[in-house]
């Protein structure tokens, strides 16, 4: 992965809280973003329960987290138009596009956008 920056999807959280080491290695020292859309699917998970909030938010403070703009809502309306992705995806997307950087998921619609940086991260 080249870049010192990426912006995780949501899958890739969960895999990292869960204590996937590949990931945890291909990320170690790299500056970690994620989109609102992430915090809330994070965070609003209806059987969450008090130890896993207190995991998710601990790890949130390592992240920068970024809130949509204008910009964002742009490429997220065009991401929409053009492609069939979800609105959940089409923000972490549009937020990727924005930033500059890649992606990293493991959602393979998501991997499939030409026009995307996106890594994909098949779990073994």
């Amino acid at each position: 992965m080249n870049g010192n920056s990426v912006l995780l999807d949501t899958n890739i959280i969960l895999y990292l809280l869960s204590g996937d080491k590949i990931l945890s290695d291909l990320l170690y020292n790299k500056k970690l973003y994620i989109s609102f859309v992430t915090q809330l699917e994070l965070l609003g998970y209806q059987g969450i329960t008090i130890d896993e909030q207190n995991h998710i938010e601990e790890f949130l403070k390592d992240c920068i987290i970024i809130d949509i703009n204008n910009q964002i809502k742009r490429e997220v309306i065009m991401l929409k138009r053009e492609e069939k992705v979800k609105l959940p995806d089409s923000i972490i997307l549009g937020t990727s596009k924005y930033l500059g950087m890649p992606v990293i998921t493991s959602d393979k619609d998501i991997s499939k956008i030409e026009a995307m940086d996106v890594i994909f991260y098949q779990k073994d």
